[in-house]
């Protein structure tokens, strides 16, 4: 099983991350969680979603408190929220930045593996927004292998209908040019 912890600010789009991650996990026959973490929280405040994906059916039901994986929509919040709590010793952090790796790493004082990719930019390439929620999502499956990339193209398209293909085009974009360092 891998487990996946997002950070995001409320209308970024980590609920629909994890919610397309969940369905496509499904659409592959493996078994899926995808569930938010946020109380009173406003537009704009950080936010938390979670991801599982199994083989075997999940029968956990609390929150994620070691994840496998770490993404972070939001560059704002390396810093400002502590990312890395509790992700494992062998554990990847995906962060949506243009700074280079080693800034990331010296600010976090973060060792592991790490793997950065400018979302933002491609988003507003592709998108004309910088919302880099489907984006992030080519990021994660280029670094995890956690699904294949084709798996994606039914949920973008069932939630985006005509804009479908400018997310598709947003993700394959951050799977190309995502750098694992």
């Amino acid at each position: 099983m891998i487990e996946v912890r997002w950070h995001g600010r409320g209308g970024q789009g980590a609920v629909t991350s994890v919610e397309l991650l969940a369905l496509a996990a499904i659409e592959e026959g493996k078994y899926a969680q995808g569930f938010p973490a946020f109380g009173p929280e406003r537009r704009g405040a950080p936010v938390m979603a979670y991801n599982r994906v199994s083989e075997k059916p999940i029968k956990i039901r609390s929150g994620i408190y070691q994840p496998d994986v770490v993404v972070v929509l939001d560059p704002s919040l390396v810093g400002l929220v502590n990312v890395t709590e509790g992700l494992k010793s062998n554990g990847l952090l995906v962060i949506n930045t243009s700074k280079p790796a080693k800034e990331i790493r010296d600010k976090l004082k973060y060792t592991g593996k790490l793997a950065t990719v400018d979302a933002t930019h491609i988003a507003r390439e592709e998108l004309g927004v910088p919302i880099a929620n489907t984006t992030m999502i080519g990021a994660v499956l280029k670094t995890t292998n956690i699904l294949k990339f084709e798996s994606l193209n039914a949920p973008i398209e069932e939630r985006f209908g005509r804009i479908a293909f400018k997310n598709k085009n947003a993700l394959k974009r951050a799977y190309n040019e995502v750098k694992m360092v």
